[in-house]
């Protein structure tokens, strides 16, 4: 048993460490003030290959797993939670679904500006009556002798504003319980795509969570991605690959929280000494350590075994679920650490508190994950 990164991983990863300290970072507090990415950013997270990490390197990308892209994920989110699920989402909820279920005309059309960052990816599956019950959509496909024709509004769209292609779900076969939702791969700006509002959040601001409408939108016959009827498989694998990307995620927020915490409580005096000190702020340090060598363990495990083509999808829930929350309690301890200053957004800690919420409620809440891990006993 091996818990080292192989040499490639290891230079990624330090590769990815620099980058994020030095260009990520320095922008994270008024993006998030902003509530908005930034051309520029998203200019040098293409220029560093990292839109394409996991594409084949026969559509320009960087031909590496998943073990890779969670690192990337992992790491960027350290700097700045919302910058990470630009890449997770575009990598797990729009590359993957198109390299697992696409046709090869399909991978042409939409890898190679995919891996390069010109395209960036999204998934449209939330709808205004469907969270968790993801087969309740209503938003229709109906097939017809010039296309299919798509009818109805998705939300919750990460990465809706800067995306231009989309993996969407939605009704192909209504009378059918067991194969009613199929997938569509198409490009956000075809006829009768709409952007809607975008959502004012409590954390990850920087990141864009849209709405789309589809309304008199004609896509062509040969837009279905994988086979007709299929698309809660699409929606489901696709989700699991997800939820390691954001178990990733969470796991850079609680790092963030552990590193501002242990650099604070060296510094602040009170009684005469640093708090770090005191044994009731060494507990917190200590859980949230712990909690952080957990949830790589955890994460890493699942990403490993995708990368190996093997049954991930117990691991993904378990490594989602508990990344979550200990990227929540490590927030919430790392305010307490802070005292009073970290209520103030003077120091990062505030922004990390409300960022690490969101992370226990997309790609499947922590109620449902346990549902996942449950029935998998079963």
């Amino acid at each position: 048993m091996d818990f080292e990164l192989d040499d490639d991983l290891r230079m990624l990863q330090e590769q990815i460490q620099d980058f994020a300290t030095k260009e990520v970072a320095k922008g994270a507090a008024l993006r998030d003030e902003n509530a908005a990415m930034t051309p520029e950013l998203i200019s040098q997270l293409a220029e560093m290959g990292l839109f394409g990490i996991t594409i084949p390197e026969q559509f320009g990308g960087a031909g590496l797993g998943t073990m890779a892209s969670t690192i990337v994920v992992e790491e960027i989110s350290k700097a700045c939670a919302g910058t990470g699920v630009l890449l997770s989402a575009h990598t797990s909820l729009c590359v993957d679904p198109i390299m697992e279920f696409g046709s090869d005309a399909q991978k042409m059309e939409y890898l190679p500006g995919m891996a390069t960052g010109e395209t960036i990816g999204c998934l449209s599956l939330t709808e205004p009556g469907s969270g968790s019950d993801a087969g309740a959509a209503t938003c229709r496909a109906e097939l017809k002798d010039d296309g299919w024709h798509l009818d109805g509004t998705k939300i919750f769209v990460t990465n809706g504003k800067e995306a231009s292609v989309m993996v969407l779900i939605a009704v192909s076969d209504p009378d059918d319980p067991k194969h009613r939702l199929s997938a569509f791969a198409l490009r956000t700006d075809h006829p009768g795509v709409r952007l809607g509002k975008l959502e004012k959040k409590l954390g990850i601001r920087c990141s864009s969570t849209a709405e789309f409408i589809f309304e008199n939108c004609v896509i062509p016959k040969d837009a279905l991605l994988g086979e007709r009827g299929h698309g809660l498989h699409v929606a489901l694998n696709t989700l699991n690959g997800g939820r390691i990307g954001i178990a990733a995620q969470a796991l850079g927020i609680a790092q963030a929280c552990l590193f501002e915490s242990v650099k604070y409580a060296g510094t602040r005096v009170q009684f005469g000494k640093p708090i770090g000190k005191f044994q009731a702020i060494q507990n917190k340090l200590a859980d949230m350590a712990v909690g952080v060598e957990a949830a790589r363990a955890l994460i890493y495990r699942a990403a490993w075994l995708k990368d190996q083509k093997r049954d991930y999808a117990q691991a993904a829930a378990m490594a989602k679920l508990f990344a979550s929350e200990t990227c929540s309690s490590a927030a919430n301890h790392a305010i307490q650490v802070f005292g009073g200053y970290g209520y103030c957004n003077d120091y990062p800690v505030e922004r990390l508190l409300r960022d690490a919420k969101i992370t226990e409620l997309y790609e499947g809440t922590s109620e449902i994950h346990r549902l996942v891990i449950a029935r998998a006993l079963a």
